[in-house]
């Protein structure tokens, strides 16, 4: 059984850091690509990182590039979201996902074949 499960999200004012966690089970994690999707209130579900099964290239969307920094380790099975100088409008739930298809572009949700549950950030001003 694949699970994929976030965790670290929580409550923070502007400017702080957040560390986001994902943790694979059931799968061979060092074939996967991984990525960071996020979904705010009322919005639609936008591609935040990727990152390649071994560790480059990373992907990030322009509204977060300089402040987070997407990572892996393949020995641990896990994938980590570094995000500095949050801004409100980071605030939405957080979802690694993962895929085993080299097709397809990182951005495209369509293209992962798993998902996380999801964890909160929010960021107050």
């Amino acid at each position: 059984q694949v699970q994929l499960v976030e965790s670290g999200g929580g409550s923070v004012q502007a400017g702080a850091s957040l560390k986001l966690s994902c943790e694979a089970s059931g799968l061979t994690f060092s074939r996967l690509a991984m990525a960071w999707f996020r979904r705010g209130l009322g919005e639609e579900r936008e591609f935040v990182a990727a990152i390649a099964w071994s560790g480059d290239p990373t992907f990030y969307a322009d509204s977060v590039k300089g402040r987070f920094t997407i990572s892996r380790d393949n020995a641990e099975n896990t994938m980590t979201l570094q995000m500095n100088s949050l801004k409100p409008e980071d605030t939405a739930v957080y979802y690694c996902a993962a895929r085993t298809s080299k097709v397809g572009f990182y951005y495209d949700s369509g293209t992962y074949n798993y998902w996380g549950q999801g964890t909160q950030v929010t960021v107050s001003s």
